[in-house]
């Protein structure tokens, strides 16, 4: 991507000697005569460098340089001041004004590309990182969204359908109850079927949004599913956590619950295993959580096509929070697949909205 730079000098011959020192550095150079037209043409252009003169009339460039840090689209933009006033107080009022540089002329011309240079490349470093922390603050901001939505859904399943399919159930054993003996079988299938239709609905609700994460918190959370998914399944899970686990925000402990969930699912459907080891640990940069199974195994390219989110799903829910998914499956030692978080403390300590 080509910077632009905004050279601001009323001298024709200036612009021509910074044309010159730039001009085979693949900047797109811009120009402008007066102060006034340099605050126009930045507010328009909206450059990665101002070169500022200061000895203009009419605005001189410290005024230009407070307009341009008075205006929020132009705040950030870096400000190198020429002038060939080299005196301390000059070079003060030039910081006061908010320059982010200060040259003297005579120009090294040497010196000036290579301070040119070297603010463009900062300056990009700065945007790129203010680019990626307003795209996570994005993606924080998703994930909470759905989350609320999940909850909202699950709430409507467990309390209003719910309740429609209990009175429904309800008004077929009245039915039943009068109706001649021989009608009474058929109705109890009806009943049995609407019966498991509310376990599954249920049981939607449940994996929507666990009510668990609420009233138990993380850890407990974990165990408990673990424990009733070995009571569901029959498969064999050994749960273990790290004492000093802290508390997590709730993007966080969504994302893991999400993990436990998809892992065990993945692990029942597709790897033959008799035995799951699952463990959450803490170590000084990051949270982990490893499910580890006794099973067929698979290459990752060869991996099946899962119902839920999947490894990609899950890998790309890790990576928007800076996470990461690690596998590790052969057809001799099972499958270990594991969600590493950064443990940050405005990550830790950050409350979804």
């Amino acid at each position: 991507m080509t910077s632009t730079v905004l050279i601001v000098d009323d001298e024709p011959a200036a612009m021509e000697t910074m044309e010159a020192v730039l001009s085979g550095e693949g900047y797109n150079l811009e120009f402008a005569e007066s102060g006034q037209r340099a605050l126009t043409m930045a507010d328009t252009l909206l450059p990665d460098l101002i070169l500022l003169d200061v000895m203009m009339p009419g605005m001189n460039g410290f005024e230009v340089c407070k307009r341009i840090r008075a205006t929020p689209r132009l705040a950030e933009v870096p400000i190198i001041i020429l002038t060939a006033l080299d005196d301390r107080n000059s070079k003060l009022t030039g910081i006061q004004a908010g320059a982010d540089d200060f040259f003297t002329k005579p120009l090294d011309t040497q010196e000036l590309r290579l301070r040119v240079r070297t603010i463009l490349r900062l300056n990009r470093y700065r945007t790129l990182v203010t680019q990626r922390e307003n795209l996570q603050e994005m993606a924080w901001r998703i994930i909470s969204t759905q989350e609320e939505e999940r909850k909202r859904i699950s709430r409507e399943l467990h309390d209003d359908l719910g309740q429609a399919l209990i009175a429904h159930i309800l008004n077929l054993r009245n039915l039943q109850a009068s109706l001649p003996e021989h009608y009474r079988p058929a109705f109890e299938t009806l009943i049995a079927d609407a019966n498991q239709t509310l376990s599954k609905m249920r049981r939607l609700a449940q994996d929507l949004r666990p009510a668990l994460l609420e009233t138990l918190g993380l850890k407990n959370a974990l165990e408990t599913y673990c424990n009733e998914f070995k009571s569901r399944t029959g498969l064999s899970i050994s749960f273990e956590v790290d004492p000093d686990f802290p508390e997590l925000s709730d993007v966080y402990s969504v994302i893991l619950y999400r993990f436990l969930q998809e892992t065990l699912t993945n692990v029942i459907k597709h790897s033959g295993a008799s035995q799951v080891w699952v463990e959450l640990t803490l170590d000084e940069k990051n949270i982990v959580m490893m499910v580890q199974d006794n099973g067929s195994g698979f290459q990752e390219k060869d991996q099946p096509s899962y119902n839920g989110i999947g490894l990609t799903g899950l890998r790309e829910r890790l990576m928007i929070v800076g996470g990461n998914l690690r596998l590790n499956s052969s057809s001799s030692n099972g499958t270990i697949v594991s969600a590493h978080l950064p443990l940050e403390e405005q990550l830790v300590s950050r409350e979804a909205p």
